[in-house]
């Protein structure tokens, strides 16, 4: 059955506007946690010369992406892959660019790790992995809806939560990923780029 999100049609022209400039000009983009499959639908349409891979690990949302690449009918926007972060092995063993929106704050913080450590281990060297959502950053105040959301996702599950970007891009850079950017977007949400080194 195919999902619809409003925060997705909200988010979307904005991350745009960063994919342009920190995606290759060609290549196989992976997007983990793919969700509805609205953005991964919007971004293979918006973005003909790059092949979309959406992914997710719940049945639902499998579904909901295959519902929206079949009305779509993109020839670059690929059939959904059942992805486990936290797994040894990914379905995609080598991608040029990775796409995770929403992800990191809704999920433990296992989930970030193996996000961080299988980008490094698919991405080629100076490929990009762009995050998407709101974070805690040291030096800059916290928006108070920042602070209820963040209890708002602790009240749900306890290992959830908005993470500090500082504890990120320290794990990120354990796994040969450079933090290169922070854009700031709308609803106090950010658009964070790292790049695997060398």
């Amino acid at each position: 059955m195919k999902r619809h999100a409003p925060s997705a049609e909200r988010n979307r022209e904005p991350i745009l506007a960063v994919l342009r400039e920190v995606l290759p000009s060609r290549g196989t983009v992976l997007e983990v946690a793919s969700g509805t499959g609205q953005h991964g639908a919007f971004f293979a349409r918006a973005l003909p010369h790059l092949v979309w891979q959406p992914t997710d690990v719940e049945p639902s949302a499998l579904e909901s992406i295959e519902a929206w690449r079949a009305e779509e009918e993109l020839p670059n926007l690929r059939a959904p892959k059942v992805l486990d972060v936290r797994a040894p092995g990914w379905p995609v063993e080598a991608a040029d660019a990775l796409v995770s929106i929403n992800m990191v704050h809704i999920s433990p913080w296992e989930a970030c790790q193996g996000l961080l450590r299988g980008a490094s281990r698919v991405l080629p060297s100076g490929g990009p992995l762009v995050l998407y959502g709101p974070y805690f950053i040291e030096g800059r105040p916290t928006a108070p809806s920042n602070l209820a959301f963040d209890a708002s996702l602790r009240e749900r599950n306890p290992t959830w939560g908005v993470r500090e970007l500082g504890a990120v891009t320290e794990e990120a850079r354990a796994h040969g990923l450079e933090l290169e950017r922070v854009v700031d977007m709308p609803s106090n949400n950010y658009t964070v780029v790292f790049r695997k080194r060398a």
